[in-house]
């Protein structure tokens, strides 16, 4: 999943346990079975309401069926079913009686009547984002339900899913048939079987404005950008971007050696209000952004990494997924100490992969890895936190609550892992003078089995480590176990310095930086950017969201939920705080504020006079410059303009 950042004596590598059985889960839909039929009605898109009907083959006597819990992907219990609603079970045109569990409310009990091979259900899912008036979004466990206490990948189960007249529809599932999804002809479309497990992972997007381009023609399997939007015109992408996303195809084909899938289905969401979203899927992934935010090559910096994260997971946690995340069912937990690969690779994967296929320039790349290693070296809970921790805990740790975020800590384990990545990247680079990279690990950890469909291949530590031992011998348990295990109170910034660069602070934004600030990304601020200076998260009204723990400003007693009213007796604005920032340099007075806490106000004082910072990226001189070799294309460019096409051919019969 992509968070769209900014930008101890632990159990040692070697004692973690071994591979869960089975350790690859196929695509086979168990051909001997009758499978579930399910349609998807997705027609009342625009008023938030989904509807399915499910046909599950069942025998006479107690049954339970269930709706996922722990959705792949989302790293905790996202199941929906507290909207899951309108649920009827029918048998030969009857109504039976139906009754949720009491402790597993995910779990709906039926008794089936003597005579009975066919249990009819209906249910409808009130959906509050991914679909609007133009577009709609289905993630398939919105709308599933299945026999409990089976694995999933046990399950067969047919698909249809219906949309408006005129609507057109991209997706990874197969349809049986001819299907041009440029056609638009809207109505009910069918796919072939596939199994519970492989369902969950094809989402659906639907649009009226609608568009299918091919990507990338002569790289096999098949790649494709489905693309729908609020207005007819953002959906026709720019030439110059399908050519970057076609680069992307090559450059992620170069750099993993292999491909895990029957064609791969870009699904992106251009919309203000069905938009916002990074899921990754085996065979295609879900992204949404802003209604503009694809429109400029400036405007595509803050999701430049959205589309070859999501794409790298198709390799790295789809196909190689942490043993103990994988469950065979949706109802088990996913453990999350792995996540600093599944995730952590991926966000350096996805960065490397956007400079490389010029998604985002290399300074640019520089730019937003300066600002988020500084962020992260910047976050007070690391002094009590590890990495593995945040991984761990993930589950726990996804809150959209800003207050005191710095000190709780979050999904660190994105960019610490981004950090790790690096820094083994450049160390194996020194190791063999040049002669190996990350790469060539990527090629074995990530190509076992070679080119295959869409299975799942479990690891451990342990094979993390062998693996690196491959590449370049070194010990990597203890690499591992001091960057990830340990409490660290500074980011790693080995791989920068190794890199050839380091961290200094200044008092204007880099380019890049100043992108993300006008962007409005929400890991930065809305407001008047103060977060290495004075220690602030502002809004641009001077509301707090949060303070960082041990800088000036928590020092003084400022709080998250407070409000700045007043600066050095001037009423708050972003140009009166600049001024007090600039003029406390050369003054031994404290900056003056007054701060509004609920119905009062106060006078609060904080003691700072080093002037306004941000994170930037030097050269050191004389040193190796790894980083623009990192980011450096592996693959092979065609001349602009001439690599992607909304024309044949189309996704009809490629998923083979």
């Amino acid at each position: 999943m992509h968070p769209k950042p900014l930008i101890l004596s632990a159990v040692l590598a070697l004692t973690t346990p071994a591979f869960s059985q089975p350790s690859k889960a196929s695509l086979s839909a168990g051909a001997e079975q009758t499978p579930i039929l399910i349609t998807a009605d997705l027609s009342e898109a625009p008023r938030k309401l989904y509807h399915a009907d499910i046909d599950l083959p069942v025998k006479p006597g107690p049954a339970t069926f269930v709706t996922p819990e722990w959705v792949p992907g989302t790293h905790q219990a996202t199941g929906p079913v507290a909207n899951i609603t309108g649920v009827v079970f029918t048998a030969n045109g009857k109504p039976l009686y139906w009754r949720r569990d009491d402790e597993n409310l995910y779990e709906f009990h039926v008794d089936i009547p003597k005579g009975v091979t066919t249990l009819h259900a209906h249910l409808d899912c009130i959906v509050n984002s991914r679909a609007d008036d133009k577009i709609a979004v289905l993630e398939w466990d919105e709308l599933m339900l299945y026999p409990a206490n089976i694995p999933v990948r046990d399950i067969p189960i047919q698909p249809s899913v219906t949309v408006p007249a005129g609507w057109g529809i991209g997706t990874a599932l197969t349809p049986i048939g001819s299907y041009d999804p440029n056609a638009k002809v809207g109505g009910t479309t069918h796919f072939r079987a596939t199994n519970v497990e492989q369902l969950e992972d094809s989402p659906v997007l639907a649009g009226e404005y609608f568009h299918e381009f091919a990507l990338a023609p002569e790289i096999s399997p098949r790649h494709y950008i489905d693309v729908a939007s609020d207005d007819p015109e953002d959906s026709n992408l720019r030439p110059q971007l399908l050519d970057e996303i076609s680069n992307l195809v090559r450059e992620a084909s170069a750099a993993y050696g292999c491909h895990h899938y029957y064609a791969y289905h870009f699904l992106l969401t251009l919309s203000y209000y069905a938009g916002g979203q990074g899921l990754e899927h085996g065979q295609s992934s879900d992204n949404g952004t802003g209604e503009k935010a694809f429109a400029t090559q400036q405007s595509q910096l803050a999701d430049a990494d959205l589309l070859a994260h999501e794409f790298t997971h198709s390799w790295n946690g789809k196909y190689r997924r942490p043993y103990n995340l994988y469950q065979p069912t949706f109802a088990t937990m996913q453990q999350g100490s792995l996540l600093w690969v599944y995730e952590g690779l991926t966000q350096y994967m996805g960065n490397v992969l956007a400079a490389r296929s010029g998604l985002k320039s290399q300074d640019a790349y520089r730019d937003l890895l300066a600002a988020s290693a500084a962020q992260l070296d910047y976050k007070s809970g690391r002094i009590w936190r590890p990495t593995e921790d945040t991984a761990i805990a993930a589950s726990v740790l996804r809150s959209d609550s800003p207050a005191w975020s710095n000190w709780r800590r979050g999904q660190d384990y994105y960019q610490e892992g981004e950090l790790f990545w690096l820094d083994a990247d450049t160390k194996i680079r020194k190791l063999t003078n040049d002669q190996k990279s990350l790469t060539d690990f990527l090629r074995i950890f990530l190509g076992k089995g070679g080119n295959t469909g869409p299975l799942i291949d479990t690891y451990n530590r342990a094979e993390l480590i062998a693996d690196l031992n491959q590449v370049a011998p070194y010990d990597w348990a203890t690499f591992i176990h001091d960057r990830i295990d340990l409490i660290n109170p500074h980011a790693d910034f080995d791989g920068i310095s190794r890199g050839g660069y380091k961290i200094v602070y200044q008092d204007h934004p880099t380019p890049g930086m100043a992108a993300m600030l006008r962007s409005g990304n929400r890991h930065l601020s809305s407001g008047p950017f103060v977060w290495y200076s004075l220690g602030l998260r502002l809004r641009a009204d001077g509301a707090i969201d949060d303070v960082r723990w041990g800088g000036p400003a928590d020092k003084a007693g400022i709080a998250p939920g407070q409000k700045l009213i007043a600066v050095n007796g001037i009423v708050f604005s972003k140009d009166a705080l600049h001024q007090a920032i600039v003029a406390a340099q050369t003054s031994k007075d404290p900056i003056h504020f007054l701060v509004q806490s609920e119905k009062y106000i106060n006078a609060v004082n904080v003691d700072y006079h080093d002037g306004e910072r941000y994170p930037a990226m030097v050269r050191i001189a004389g040193s190796k410059d790894y980083l623009d070799e990192i980011t450096s294309p592996l693959a092979t460019h065609p001349a602009p303009s001439t690599t992607a096409s909304a024309s044949a051919p189309t996704s009809q019969s490629t998923n083979e």
